[in-house]
């Protein structure tokens, strides 16, 4: 990103330790890479610590070069750790989330507190599964551990992660899966391990299962979900945290949910992001993230006034009207805020449904019916945005007639909302087993309809997620739907669009059966949080720009292909086939001399008809070499979702150069719970 400005003159000089042993208490080993004052033994520090499978050695490389040495520079050490059976770390690991993921962290914690260059006070720093662990080792209370900051994370496992959502099996739970089974999958480096690395390889292939089949093995919200989610008790968590997330990405509402919640000292920062770090993430605007971090820091970590204790609970961008499209360089809008959650400024308005329209009043009598086609939700992009790649949403115009659709009068004044929309809504399904899919759409005076929010409901989780009730076909119903947070600007003359399907594929799959939904116009209503603009936001100080060490230099051998992201229909059949295609090409680390290369294709089909046709297929492709040394896991998986069971066809072929030292294919079958 040319708008961040390098930092290479800090106010310590800054010492790197390539790889250092932590001892676990069963004898593991776990691989640390740590960055820290040169004077530290002399004057200690308190240490960062970013705990993660992903490979400190060649997988987060690029972004620790970005941000530990600069933690270093500012009198930290920042540590980053690979989990027990990752990277270059002795052991298997078995799951996400694991009861001994957090043991072993707590005794990570207990070490680093302990060394000479440490003051003895330890923060976490972590997005997504390090933004995950730093919340769930908080509620363990290690009694080194002083405050978090968790970026793209969350508080509920169940409801607010890749696997369910409303209670509906996400077409995420494939693809994560088949990634994380990858990322377990991979060798450590020799030159880290010596001539261990086959055997502790062979470990990793032969000692781990397939973390998906636990997945789908636990479809409802049971303790398996239950542990890890803070949200179980948030009282556990008593240190300082810091929430940050992002619009585009797949995480923003355990934000508002901690807000609320957390006992203690907590804050939240809502950008227009995807899922990166603020301070090299899309859309923009960037903002000084690190510098952010060091006002955490130094306020919680080093007891220093930075002020950052004074300042609002919650600041968040609040985006202005902007044309529906897959990427941008940077979302229109302005930073809010509020001094705690709920906002008090924040109100209900409420919006009645009659064919068509939306507005103020009362509703009709009408009773609506619709039956989308399984091809419903193709515009949604993707669940989780990157930012960085065009997988948001687009013109949801293609959507329209899919769904039944309600629509403003084109607004006389500008409205702003922030929070969580509300659908609630009287209805009757034909089957007992049923989705609803409510989208809340802004419409530009053009017509185009740009995605604010959505949500989905499995209809057999409206009362709860682990005592089901199927609907009783024809009895009618009313039910709360709740979408995904946002902060959103609807000019003057602009329209509010909401549409309700039956189906949002491939965000989730479909249900077992085509179901009608007869939606009651009547008792029906749509709930915005609106918000008034505030004197406070006009005083809110201006985040800094954009810093970070110096990036990490590569060497490309052979670029990717460019990215895909392509719908295609057989006109004849119906059937409908979305593609993604990532391609990191061949890439060579000058400081290592690994030379690794990656690529992962999805292929998600259904025809409009048949939701029993809905299939997905990932595939995974990754290379690791130097010199004489070259490993290889090629990883694919396929769930289809028949009527009665999820059927998963998955194959795992890992090579040391031309030698197959795994090939294994496994079919298994999980009846389908209800969803």
């Amino acid at each position: 990103m040319k708008d961040i400005r390098v930092v290479t003159d800090f106010p310590r000089k800054v010492r790197e330790i390539e790889n250092l042993w932590i001892p676990m208490p069963d004898g593991v080993k776990l691989a640390a890479r740590i960055w820290l004052p040169q004077d530290a033994e002399a004057d200690p520090v308190p240490a960062i610590l970013e705990y993660l499978p992903y490979r400190k050695r060649d997988g987060t490389v690029e972004r620790d070069a970005l941000t530990h040495p600069y933690f270093a520079g500012h009198g930290y050490a920042g540590v980053r750790v690979d989990m027990r059976g990752t990277g270059d770390s002795e052991g298997v690991c078995k799951g996400e989330y694991l009861k001994q993921e957090q043991d072993d962290c707590l005794a990570v914690i207990e070490w680093l507190a302990k060394q000479p260059w440490c003051s003895g006070t330890v923060g976490m720093i972590g997005i997504s599964w390090g933004g995950f662990n730093g919340l769930q080792v908080a509620a363990r209370r290690p009694p080194a551990l002083k405050a978090v900051i968790s970026l793209c994370s969350t508080d509920d496992r169940y409801n607010d992660d890749v696997h369910y959502l409303g209670g509906a099996q996400m077409c995420d739970n494939l693809m994560w899966g088949t990634t994380a089974w990858a990322i377990a999958m991979t060798p450590p480096d020799p030159a880290i391990v010596g001539e261990r690395w086959r055997e502790l390889w062979e470990g990793r292939l032969k000692g781990n299962g397939i973390w998906m089949q636990d997945w789908f093995e636990h479809q409802r919200r049971d303790d398996f979900y239950k542990h890890g989610s803070i949200c179980e008790d948030y009282a556990d968590v008593e240190i300082p945290v810091y929430a940050v997330g992002g619009w585009a990405d797949g995480y923003p509402n355990p934000i508002f949910r901690m807000l609320e919640h957390l006992p203690g000292i907590r804050k939240g920062l809502i950008g227009p992001w995807g899922h990166k770090y603020p301070h090299f993430a899309m859309p923009g605007p960037r903002m000084g993230f690190l510098q952010e971090c060091l006002r955490w820091w130094d306020q919680y970590l080093k007891g220093i006034d930075t002020g950052i204790a004074d300042e609002p609970m919650l600041r968040a961008w609040m985006q202005e009207p902007a044309a529906p499209a897959a990427i941008y360089d940077e979302r229109p809008g302005r930073w809010v805020a509020e001094p705690s959650w709920p906002g008090p400024g924040v109100g209900e308005h409420t919006l009645a449904l009659s064919p068509g329209k939306l507005a103020e009043g009362g509703a009709s009598d009408d009773v609506l019916k619709i039956r989308s086609p399984s091809t419903a939700g193709l515009s949604s992009g993707a669940w989780c945005g990157y930012g960085v790649l065009p997988t948001l949403p687009v013109d949801q115009r293609m959507e329209a007639g899919n769904a039944l659709v309600f629509e403003t009068e084109p607004l006389e004044e500008a409205v702003e909302i922030l929070g969580f929309p509300e659908f609630e809504v009287k209805l009757a399904s034909d089957k007992p087993v049923a989705l609803i899919s409510a989208t809340l759409s802004l419409v530009l005076e053009d017509g185009a309809a740009s995605r604010v929010s959505y949500g989905i409901l499995n209809l057999t989780h409206r009362h709860d997620d682990l005592d089901l009730k199927p609907m009783t076909p024809g009895e009618v119903e009313t039910v709360r739907l709740k979408l995904r947070c946002c902060g959103q600007r609807f000019e003057r003359g602009q329209r509010i669009r909401l549409a309700i399907a039956t189906g949002h594929w491939p965000i989730v799959f479909p249900g077992p059966e085509n179901a009608t939904l007869s939606i009651h116009c009547a008792g029906s209503r749509l709930i915005l949080p609106v918000r008034k603009p505030k004197p406070l936001d006009n005083t809110l100080p201006e985040f800094e720009g954009p810093e970070s060490a110096t990036p990490m230099a590569q060497d490309v051998i052979k670029a990717g292909e460019p990215f895909r992201r392509e719908v295609t229909t057989d006109q004849i059949t119906g059937e409908t086939s979305y593609t993604v295609v990532v391609d990191g090409g061949t890439v060579r680390h000058p400081h290592t001399g690994i030379t690794l290369s990656a690529r992962q294709t999805e292929v998600f089909t259904i025809r409009p008809d048949d939701p029993n046709s809905a299939r997905g297929t990932v595939t995974w492709d990754k290379t690791y070499a130097r010199g004489d040394w070259n490993a290889r896991v090629s990883v694919s998986a396929t769930v289809r979702a028949l009527r009665d069971v999820w059927r998963m066809e998955t194959h795992l072929v890992a090579r040391a150069g031309d030698e197959v030292v795994v090939d294994r294919e496994e079919v298994k079958e999980f009846p389908r719970d209800l969803n």
